[in-house]
């Protein structure tokens, strides 16, 4: 059985969170050695930010679930 892509990213994200630096924590994902997003977590305001590398666009999520869908989503792409 093949491991679950959803669960290692809910774990990277629940590891920036889990950070005690208080500093804006960035994680890179990517698919086949491409870069395809950028996340951010400012621990201050607890939101997700999502640079999708390709298009430039970014989106803002409070909600780690959805945060781990988009990127799924984005690696998939």
């Amino acid at each position: 059985m093949e491991k679950s892509q959803l669960v290692a990213i809910i774990k990277r994200l629940e590891a920036m969170q889990a950070d005690t630096s208080g500093e804006v924590q960035t994680r890179r994902f990517e698919t086949n050695g491409v870069e395809k997003g950028l996340v951010s977590f400012d621990p201050k305001s607890s939101i997700y930010t999502l640079e999708e590398l390709s298009t430039h666009q970014t989106f803002d999520f409070d909600n780690i679930d959805l945060t781990a869908i988009e990127i799924f989503d984005l690696l998939g792409d």
